[in-house]
């Protein structure tokens, strides 16, 4: 199905930021080479990085501002507008937990601002470990940073997932963070929610009127959420041990793709009625039965299997993971909305690691038709609409419905209308939160209150699963290259009905 002709309607393409310094706590690590670095880069190729601007990268690595420069031309030394790019780099030795090193880190920063011309505007982005989250708010706090400068210039904190591990846990978190910034200041990341095809689903729900009427327990029999990875833990251990599957996938990108799928129509597109509508869904989630959410959550682990033809080891066998680990890399998980639009309708929420495809999507599962009235023609049911909203790696969306197959004969066919996204100009989804984070627009991040009321539902599950005398009998083992635990296939393979 080929796009209209007619004029996109859109506010602006890319609106350029402020000038503003942008200070990369961990620069020397991974995710700011990988991703932060090469995000900025776009957004300095594009125009969308307005001059003067000054980036700062601080880490615990000794490197001067030519070694830091250097580095990071390994990974982007051949992209358009290197030289100029990398003339806005510099780089702070830093450790984390020493007073001294965050005043010497406003010192150098006002130094950098004030011979660029900069002015006085901030961007912390926090590309650490989460146990120094909370140290790294302090000393920003302690060195003054944390206050915004004269005349609007604004200082902000961008923080990584994950928000804790449990719901005390991040509330400690927030209280460290509100300590010091307040909520406008805080900038939460979920980089899913940059992806275009994740922001399409509230105008694909609320622009158009034909779907809106039929979203609702009325009309739809379930809707199905799955994030499959191909990949296993790999370096990640030290992580995924005291995480496991539900910490990592649920409680941030599944309960957001959860929340655009079930909110109701906010009164304005804008980022707090956006947000209240999501907090509205988490609120309304019907709690599991209490001490056994069994009937409702699957847990699995992963055993050694084939993977693209190649033999591949099972979770205990990956480095830095317990021989007996009893953490979980693969949960489905069937969630009920208790309100008026979506009461009796179930919710899958499934995620795993070593499945055979890397798949993110949302499946709408309508009703059948109430009565067939071809019956004696066709002699069997007839198949229901559906919906697919592909996110990964097919960005489509793609709808099913009944229609007659040409011949003389009546006969039903299944047909599929079918929009793929095929714009390879748009922003990389860290450029766009990054871009978003410059404005100060809040709509693709977390709010506090999504966070604990999230963690709220999410709890009594995870203790009920960690706590419980039998917790190695519920972990069902599947073997890497399946699509998950046998207890999990009818659910999951009512998502991948399409393919």
């Amino acid at each position: 199905m080929e796009p209209l002709s007619s004029p996109t309607t859109c506010r602006i393409d890319i609106e350029p930021a402020e000038p503003c310094a942008v200070v990369i706590f961990g620069a020397s690590g991974d995710l700011a080479r990988r991703k932060l670095l090469p995000a900025l880069l776009q957004l300095h190729q594009c125009g969308a990085l307005t001059e003067p601007v000054v980036l700062l990268g601080a880490g615990r690595t000794s490197l001067s501002d030519e070694g830091f420069r250097r580095r990071i031309a390994e990974e982007l030394g051949d992209a358009p507008g290197w030289p100029r790019f990398a003339a806005r780099l510099f780089y702070q030795r830093f450790d984390y937990h020493d007073p001294p090193s965050f005043q010497a880190l406003a010192d150098r920063l006002a130094r950098l601002t004030a011979d660029h011309g900069v002015a006085g505007n901030h961007l912390f982005y926090l590309a650490v470990p989460p146990s120094v989250t909370q140290a790294v708010a302090r000393g920003l706090g302690l060195a003054g940073l944390h206050r915004p400068g004269t005349g609007g210039a604004w200082a902000r904190i961008v923080v990584e997932k994950p928000f804790g591990v449990d719901l005390s846990s991040a509330q400690e978190l927030e209280d460290a963070l509100h300590q010091w910034f307040d909520e406008r200041q805080i900038f939460r990341i979920d980089h899913y929610l940059a992806k275009e095809t994740v922001q399409n689903i509230l105008v694909f729900r609320f622009a158009n009127t034909i779907f809106e009427p039929v979203w609702n327990r009325s009309y739809i029999d379930y809707v199905g959420i799955l994030a499959a990875e191909e990949l296993g833990v790999e370096h990640r251990a030290g992580y995924y041990e005291s995480a496991g599957v539900i910490r990592d996938m649920f409680q941030n990108h599944l309960m957001q793709l959860l929340a655009l799928s079930a909110m109701e129509p906010p009164s304005l597109f804008a980022a707090d009625w956006v947000q209240d509508e999501k907090v509205k869904v988490f609120r309304s989630l019907k709690p599991f039965a209490e001490n056994d959410p069994a009937a409702n959550l699957v847990l699995g682990q992963y055993g050694p299997g084939t993977m693209a033809g190649r033999q591949v080891a099972g979770y205990r066998q990956e480095p830095g993971v317990a021989p007996t680990s009893l953490t979980p890399t693969f949960a489905a998980m069937r969630l009920f909305i208790d309100n008026w639009r979506w009461r009796g309708v179930p919710f899958y929420l499934i995620s795993g690691k070593r499945l055979p495809a890397k798949i993110t999507r949302v499946v709408v599962q309508f009703k059948e038709v109430p009565h067939s009235m071809f019956r004696c023609l066709i002699g069997g049911r007839i198949a229901a609409n559906r919906l697919v909203l592909g996110i990964a790696p097919q960005e489509e969306i793609r709808l099913t419905f009944q229609a007659k197959r040409p011949g003389p004969a009546v006969c039903t066919q299944p047909v599929a209308m079918r929009f793929e996204y095929q714009d390879r100009t748009r922003l990389d989804a860290y450029a766009r939160v990054l871009l978003d984070c410059l404005h100060g627009d809040h709509m693709l991040f977390w709010r506090r209150d999504g966070i604990e009321t999230s963690w709220a539902f999410l709890d009594p599950i995870l203790t009920a699963c960690e706590e419980c005398g039998d917790r190695a009998k519920r972990l069902h083992c599947y073997p890497a290259g399946s699509w998950g635990p046998e207890a999990a296939r009818p659910w999951i393979e009512g998502l991948l009905a399409t393919d």
